[in-house]
């Protein structure tokens, strides 16, 4: 059980003990030369395991990947010696431009043998198997040869990587989209998944909104609740990225992921 790493919080963690098992860095954030970041990220790789998480990779471009940002992130890899590398199912830019927001990408055949191209290249740079989250979407391609889930699972088989599981963002996708979440969490490859993210949303005026500024709701409680029945114990965090609490209070909701996975082992014993 763990916590996204956030400067608002660095004091906490740097001071006194926190019941977490691992946290989650923005890799982005930290690769850079020298300087604060590093400091506070050498100090808390001697409290805590250390996952990285990045935001602008974007596996799902037409450009490809960019063979400068991959040698980057593998010199912190191999500084951090993370539980795993993840980032997002989607693109973030074109031409050499970052739009600083993650694209959906269309569930197409071509599509899949694109991103599984950019995967391998990805994977033999920085020599490990890569985790792959499911973004949140506001707009479905016409005409998808697959379903989300599907072409999660497809993605998984011909590349070896793994998947970040967000429930938050099933829950958001299925309400904006008009699709069962329970069908996705059955649909994936469930021996793939090796972390769960839990995060808040805002409703708009016509969808929900991916903002991560609010406590886990209920009904992603729920859905969460029905994910690790089908998975197991998964290595779970909370993740906030915008208005944020204290500290105790994110793990006050950590300890909420900590009860339903209890009663489930109680309930499967």
């Amino acid at each position: 059980y763990g916590l996204g790493l956030r400067k608002e919080h660095y004091a906490d963690f740097l001071s006194r003990d926190i019941d977490v098992d691992f946290v989650e860095i923005i890799s982005e954030n930290f690769m850079v030369d020298g300087g604060r970041p590093l400091y506070v990220l050498d100090q808390m790789r001697e409290r805590h395991r250390v996952a990285m998480h990045g935001v602008s990779m974007s596996i799902g471009s037409a450009d490809g990947v960019n063979p400068a940002y991959l040698k980057r992130l593998k010199k912190l890899a191999d500084r951090v010696d993370p539980l795993w590398v993840s980032d997002h199912l989607c693109w973030t830019g074109i031409g050499g431009h970052n739009s600083h927001d993650l694209l959906p990408v269309p569930y197409s055949h071509a599509a899949l043998d694109h991103i599984c191209s950019n995967i391998m290249m990805a994977q033999d740079i920085l020599e490990r198997p890569l985790l792959f989250e499911n973004p949140s979407s506001y707009f479905a391609f016409p005409d998808a040869d697959f379903f989300e889930w599907e072409f999660l699972g497809q993605m998984s088989a011909r590349t070896g990587c793994y998947l970040l599981l967000d429930i938050n963002n099933i829950y958001v996708s299925g309400t904006n989209h008009g699709f069962d979440p329970h069908a996705f969490l059955a649909g994936i490859p469930q021996d793939k998944v090796r972390q769960i993210h839990l995060a808040g949303h805002s409703a708009g005026p016509d969808m929900l909104i991916d903002t991560h500024d609010m406590p886990v709701c209920q009904g992603v409680w729920e859905l969460y609740a029905a994910a690790i029945k089908l998975l197991g114990p998964v290595a779970t965090m909370i993740e906030r990225d915008d208005d944020i609490p204290p500290l105790d209070d994110l793990l006050a909701e950590l300890d909420i992921a900590r009860g339903f996975a209890a009663r489930t082992e109680r309930r499967a014993a």
